[in-house]
């Protein structure tokens, strides 16, 4: 898809495209099944029911979100202060959609809310780099729909182990969550100032969390936000 052109996609039904982003989302939905299986087992032993569990997962719809949330719920957080933990945690998404605006606006109201909603890392990295010519709306349908039925069931999955295997989370899942990132930022990868903003995040990362200080994701994601910036506005002041 990302070296189609618009002649081939008016050539492809609508079922077709669907297909095809269903297909294209297939590595990072099975890369993200132990992630989901590591959610709902978590939300288990943190104590909410199966119903409140899986509702974290089809209404929230945020991996990471959804893992500090239940654990902050654990440690007895106030719903302010997961509130405002998971607003820092999901801001990225408004820079992903600022990205894909000029794709994503010319649609209908329906279309908007949905792929709104459908919108994670994952989806960013399939169709966030299209150009207006070869993104599709049914392409993108597909790739975040089957992502989400895919997410929820291993969340459903992970709920039901929970239920019967103890101490699940203490067996190494939560690896799931760096080599799902690893596999979605290292493709994209393509420029100086890009493997700048990495480095430095990563970098700042590790010392933050060497030096226990609790904010060192949010930390690490200014840095290396700011260190990418100054480094792009370097190489356009070069050239």
């Amino acid at each position: 898809m990302s070296t189609m052109t618009i002649e081939s996609n008016l050539s492809l039904s609508r079922s077709q495209l669907f297909w095809q982003g269903t297909l294209a989302m297939v590595p990072l939905s099975v890369a993200v099944i132990p992630w989901g299986l590591l959610a709902g087992s978590f939300a288990i032993e943190s104590g909410l029911t199966i119903v409140e569990s899986q509702a974290l997962s089809a209404i929230l719809f945020a991996g990471s979100a959804q893992l500090v949330a239940t654990g902050m719920f654990k440690a007895g957080a106030s719903l302010a202060t997961m509130l405002l933990a998971i607003l820092f945690i999901t801001s990225r998404h408004l820079l992903y959609s600022v990205s894909m605006r000029d794709r994503i606006a010319p649609l209908p109201l329906r279309w908007r809310l949905g792929l709104g909603f459908l919108l994670t890392d994952e989806l960013f990295a399939i169709c966030g780099q299209q150009s207006e010519k070869q993104f599709n709306r049914w392409y993108a349908l597909g790739a975040g729909l089957s992502f989400y039925l895919c997410w929820n069931m291993a969340t459903f999955a992970g709920i039901v182990a929970g239920s019967y295997i103890p101490a699940l989370n203490e067996l190494g899942l939560e690896f799931a969550v760096a080599a799902t990132f690893i596999a979605i930022v290292v493709p994209n990868v393509k420029t100086s100032p890009t493997l700048i903003a990495v480095v430095v995040s990563l970098v700042t990362s590790v010392f933050c969390y060497a030096q226990g200080i609790e904010s060192g994701l949010m930390i690490a994601s200014v840095a290396g936000m700011l260190a990418g910036y100054c480094a792009e506005q370097l190489k356009g002041g070069q050239s």
